[in-house]
């Protein structure tokens, strides 16, 4: 269980986070100069150097938005013309892909970031570059939400890279290109022009991942621990029933795979921030505006409290909490992670997702009148970020092309390097992992010095 350090603030951290972008520099240019575009997009490190996978191209938006994300922090100019840069040579191809549902991975990264910095008055406006970055985004919105399974009766979801079956919980993440076309003025022209709300399809999506992805301890099944994530859902799609649950990465349909559950704490929590600042009329058609954001607080609380309960003091995960090879570690969650234990790895990319999603989550139950939960929110993601910004988890090597150490891929199919006579993958770094420290550490820098909240949508 998470050791919630009850003193901890933002501001206390500024040191690590200093020292996270001092590093993070060296890094995305070492990267800049070594990779080849013609081998994809970066994934995960293999002896420390980046290396591609040819899964999805689902990647790339993260080592561009990386500059981006450098830029904004450092205010070092040479990090923008590398974002803006990257996103014009290496970005198209994500805003029109229709086989994946990624695109507020790539696209919010890029488009969105640089988009953002022009509306925070962090770089010159000009009206043409603003809507060529809008028009992208607009786009992708459209495109993601286009990628539809009608469960009946406004139900569904954006099915993932797996096919129409199948709903990820990844993807409640990547709601954000659909919160920001919407918030652009934009819909998904259907048959015969018919206007679709892309904030209809992201209330659903939301809706639908909360009701089949998270359990609530209501009897669903035997393994109906509150808090837990499944990876996916499976559909009939002939009908729209409810199948199964599945699990693409984690160990299994009935164990929590950590970057899922990560990925629920964060989206939830973000797209809850976003809810919240619409003005009441948007939430009308789905019930009203409070009814709508309790829909997206529930299963961003009870996945926190899960997140608190099943991960070691120091608030790094394990890859999936049912691992078998867990049982052999003893008392795991009663002492901090160990990294290099030889039975089942650590995830620290799931960590850093996670660390943003508690403190979003405790940002706005605070400003809801929650003061006590939103307060042990907040101190819980930063007391994972200060594990995370430390050793041995901060890659200080400079030889070592990833900055955060310790993050798992696909553990089931083996993809991720383990390095002889350890046992277990340990000591690389992944492309999402890097990002989301790098966003979390620029969210708490913020935080930290008083200046202005970081969001990814139109405040």
């Amino acid at each position: 269980m998470i050791a919630i350090d009850p003193s901890i603030n933002a501001a206390g951290l500024r040191a690590p986070i200093e020292s996270l972008f001092a590093l993070s520099g060296s890094k995305i240019t070492s990267l800049l100069k070594k990779w080849d575009p013609s081998r994809g997009a970066p994934v995960f490190t293999v002896d420390g150097l980046y290396t591609s996978r040819g899964w999805t191209e689902w990647t790339e938006g993260f080592m561009v938005g990386s500059a981006i994300l450098q830029f904004d922090a450092t205010g070092d100019e040479k990090f923008l013309e590398i974002g803006r840069a990257g996103t014009v040579a290496r970005m198209a191809p994500h805003v029109s892909a229709t086989g994946v549902h990624d695109h507020g991975f790539n696209n919010v990264s890029t488009y969105g970031g640089l988009h953002r910095l022009m509306r925070e008055g962090r770089i010159p406006r000009n009206e043409w570059e603003m809507n060529f970055y809008a028009l992208a985004l607009k786009a992708s919105g459209a495109v993601q939400a286009s990628r539809w399974t009608d469960l009946g009766e406004g139900a569904g979801y954006i099915y993932s890279f797996n096919g129409p079956h199948s709903l990820f919980a990844d993807t409640i993440r990547s709601l954000r290109s659909l919160a920001l076309a919407h918030q652009l003025g934009h819909v998904l022209p259907g048959e015969r022009d018919v206007k679709i709300s892309l904030l209809a399809r992201l209330i659903a999506h939301a809706e639908s991942t909360a009701k089949y992805n998270v359990y609530y301890g209501e009897g669903r099944d035997i393994y109906d621990v509150p808090g837990r994530v499944a990876h996916e859902s499976i559909f009939n799609t002939n009908d729209g029933s409810y199948r199964c649950p599945s699990s693409q990465q984690g160990y299994s349909p009935f164990t929590t795979w950590t970057r899922g559950l990560a990925w629920i704490i964060l989206g939830f929590a973000e797209e809850a921030e976003f809810i919240h600042a619409l003005p009441d009329v948007s939430c009308e058609p789905y019930g009203g505006k409070t009814n709508v954001l309790a829909g997206f607080l529930r299963p961003a609380e009870v996945t926190a409290e899960f997140y608190i309960r099943n991960t070691p003091t120091d608030g790094i995960p394990y890859w999936d909490t049912g691992a078998p090879g867990l049982a052999r570690l003893g008392d795991c969650l009663g002492r901090p992670a160990d990294p290099f234990n030889g039975q089942e790895p650590v995830d620290s990319s799931a960590a850093a997702i996670a660390a943003q999603g508690f403190v979003r989550l405790g940002m706005l139950l605070k400003t809801a009148g929650r003061a006590a939960d939103g307060d042990r929110y907040v101190r819980a993601g930063l007391t994972v970020a200060r594990s995370l910004f430390s050793d041995p988890y901060l890659s200080r090597d400079g030889s070592h092309q990833g900055l955060i150490l310790h993050s798992v891929y696909h553990r089931p199919n083996g993809w991720d390097h383990t390095r002889a006579g350890t046992g277990t993958p340990s000591g690389e770094s992944s492309m999402w992992g890097d990002y989301h420290a790098r966003e979390l550490a620029l969210l708490l820098k913020r935080m930290g010095e008083g200046l202005p909240y970081y969001r990814f949508f139109i405040a």
